[in-house]
């Protein structure tokens, strides 16, 4: 027999309030109980890293003598550590998982359940982000540094390959690690506003995928606008610095808007749980 959530036990009923810790813990336990969860995270694993790999190893299988100059001037092995459309992917699959993480308890029902035990809505959320924020972030690492030992590997077969000592390849490593937890937490907080999941995941691949190919470097406004998204930081902070941009942009600002988005989803998280009832 299932229990109406009014005959919960809440922490206030009980006279114990439970501890920010224990939410942490117990939102562990619930994203590490599915599946379906682990199941995606290895699948976007196994596709960024395969992704970049292929680039390398077509660069490998395509290799003429004369390719080194251009190759080593160009700082194409950097480039081929963690390519766009492996950074694509991986933003979108972030952003799905992280708004599932919400959606997908709105979705069961589940959420009455955690709210009747839990009132404190706000706390609970600010659990779940930073379970979703701790993860991704292994996954980020994971990823980011499976592909650069991969293609690098493949590369160092034509002695083209770099190493995490050379210029801008640990800033390469770092930005393509942390997209993903600010991709996660961008998820998470749409998933809280709109409680769906396909309207979640439309916005979801608009945010992060659309929005980017949509402002261009042509006006100032557009390349201003798109240098807010975390996807156009992610290029800033991986690209090698050889091609000259119209509306140059600096490193510096980019790491900002990687923080600026993760602390910001995680406002709108919990102040929307917190101003939205069921």
């Amino acid at each position: 027999m299932t229990l109406a959530p009014a005959t919960l036990p809440t922490a206030e009923v009980s006279g114990h309030r439970a501890r920010f810790t224990d939410l942490v813990a117990a939102e562990w336990i619930k994203h590490r109980s599915l599946r379906s969860t682990w199941i995606a995270y290895a699948a976007a694993l196994l596709a960024v890293v395969g992704f970049n790999a292929g680039v390398a190893y077509d660069t490998y299988s395509h290799w003429r003598p004369e390719d080194r100059v251009p190759f080593a001037r160009d700082g194409i092995a950097l480039q081929e550590a963690f390519t766009p459309n492996a950074a694509v992917l991986m933003a979108l699959a972030l952003g799905a998982i992280g708004a599932l993480v919400v959606v997908g308890e709105y979705a069961t029902g589940t959420d009455r359940t955690t709210f009747a035990a839990v009132p404190a809505r706000g706390s609970v959320m600010a659990a779940k982000a930073v379970v979703v924020a701790l993860v991704t972030t292994v996954f980020g690492a994971v990823a980011a540094g499976a592909s650069f030992a991969v293609t690098q590997g493949i590369l160092g077969l034509r002695d083209a390959g770099a190493s995490l000592g050379d210029p801008g390849a640990l800033r390469v490593v770092l930005a393509s690690a942390l997209l993903a937890p600010v991709c996660a937490l961008a998820g998470l907080a749409l998933g809280t506003l709109l409680r769906h999941t396909a309207s979640t995941m439309v916005a979801t691949v608009l945010v992060l995928l659309v929005l980017p190919l949509f402002l261009t470097d042509g006006r100032r406004w557009s390349a201003v606008a798109g240098h807010a998204l975390p996807y156009r930081a992610w290029l800033r902070l991986t690209d090698p610095g050889h091609a000259p941009a119209p509306f140059p942009w600096t490193t510096g600002g980019a790491w900002t808007v990687y923080a600026v988005w993760a602390c910001a989803a995680c406002a709108v998280a919990v102040a929307g749980v917190r101003s939205r009832d069921r």
